[in-house]
Parts: structure tokens; C-alpha cells; sequence
């Protein structure tokens, strides 16, 4: 090891170290907001995002971090790893592994979608028995319609919605009322079919929105988003 390599190893904090930090940073009352939407982390993430900044890229450590089980080290894991580097077996496992919605959610969009194995996956979780990796399948297959939807039989998709999405899980609801949307959004031969299904549902249709945010309610999800690419010419 070189004198330059030696010095990075040693400014190099370790898992347990982290886990410290990870610890002081905390707060009761952000715990307390977070555990109303189903997470168990504690440390906000601004500053989450800073400590993995000044980490930077570091996989051996993202490893290590993850299999502590703990939600903000495995957020901090997710900041630092290289998504490219997890093989297809570690990726199902970790999905499996991420219970809480905001590590299934940053795992999902930081680390699988950039992973060649995503549409592989993408195809096996939505079809899994478990609701909460089905979800992820969902949230990889809005991503491809949105991008990429050659290949995807997306009145397929919709008949699935139409049949499903009223009495799925919530977070797999979620899911699917979002590539519901996308379909409206993006495919305008499909819109049609898309806006009926949201209003036969009614999915969503109640959920309070702030002010000057897009309801999550598909059909008027889809005509805010088409008004504004019709502004936009």
C-alpha cells in the first residue's frame, strides 16, 4: 500500500464509527414524524446527504453499512455505494431486505435503476408473491413507460390496474396508480382508457394535497401533466 493509499485508509471513518455519528445526529421528534409515513430513521436528510458527500464513493463501506439493518445507515449506504457494482442475487436481496419506504424507495431509484439488471428484475419483482417487491417492480415498469416503453404491452398494464389497484396494499397501490398515470401521461392513445379507470376507481381521489402541488388522484394527475406539456408547446 502506497503512503497515499495508507493516509485514505486511515481518514477513512468505519461502519462503526459512522453508526456513532449516525447516532448523535438523530432526533426524537423527526423519529416521530417519519414513523407516521412507516420509516424508522431519524436523521435528516440534508444532513444525511452532507455526511455522504464528504464520504464519497465508497462500496466496501455501503456494504457494511447496509448490514447493520439500520435505516439511516442504509440510506447513508445507498448515497455512497456504486450501483453498478451489485450483482443481480445481491440486489434481490437487499429489495427484500428494505421494509421501510424510504430505503425501498432509494434503492429502487438510486441504486436498481442504474443497475444493468434492472429490467431483468424488473420483470421477476413484478410478479412476486411479496407485495412490497412487487411494488418495486411497479415503480421499475412506470419508470420504463415513461422512458423506454418499447417492448411493454401497456394495455396489458391497464387491464392488470383495472383489476388489481383498487384492493392492492397501499404502498403497491401507490405504485400502480403511478403507472397509471404514466400511461395517461405519455402514451396520448392510451389517455382515454387511463383517465376511465382512474374515475371508475376513484383511487386517491380524496387525498389531501397542499396547496399548488399535483393531486396523486390519476385523472386529474394526468391532465395537470398534459396541460403543462401543452404550455410548454
Amino acid at each position: 500500500m502506497t503512503q497515499a493509499e495508507q493516509s485514505t485508509a486511515a481518514d477513512t471513518p468505519t461502519a462503526v464509527a459512522l453508526m456513532t455519528e449516525l447516532s448523535e445526529l438523530a432526533g426524537p421528534r423527526l423519529l416521530a414524524v417519519n414513523e407516521r409515513h412507516g420509516d424508522d430513521h431519524a436523521v435528516n436528510l440534508t444532513t444525511l446527504r452532507a455526511v455522504a458527500k464528504r464520504l464519497k464513493t465508497q462500496h466496501d463501506l455501503a456494504r457494511e453499512l447496509w448490514a447493520t439493518g439500520d435505516s439511516a445507515a442504509r440510506l447513508l449506504a445507498l448515497l455512497v455505494c456504486r450501483p453498478k457494482a451489485f450483482d443481480r442475487d445481491e440486489l434481490d436481496t437487499m429489495i427484500r431486505e428494505a421494509r421501510t419506504p424510504k430505503v425501498h424507495d432509494w434503492l429502487v431509484n438510486y441504486v436498481v435503476k442504474k443497475s444493468a439488471h434492472a429490467d431483468d428484475l424488473r420483470r421477476s419483482w413484478h410478479a412476486d408473491s411479496d407485495p412490497l417487491v412487487e411494488t418495486a417492480g411497479w415503480a421499475l415498469t412506470s419508470d420504463r413507460v415513461a422512458k423506454k416503453p418499447d417492448g411493454l404491452d401497456l394495455p396489458a398494464l391497464l387491464d392488470e390496474v383495472e383489476g388489481r389497484m383498487s384492493t392492492a396494499p397501499e404502498r403497491l397501490q401507490w405504485a400502480m396508480n403511478t403507472c397509471l398515470a404514466h400511461i395517461g401521461i405519455h402514451h396520448p392513445d392510451l389517455r382515454g382508457r387511463a383517465m376511465q379507470i382512474g374515475q371508475r376507481l376513484e383511487v386517491l381521489k380524496d387525498y389531501p394535497t397542499p396547496p399548488n402541488c399535483t393531486s396523486p388522484y390519476a385523472p386529474e394527475w394526468i391532465a395537470e401533466m398534459v396541460r403543462r406539456q401543452e404550455a410548454r408547446g
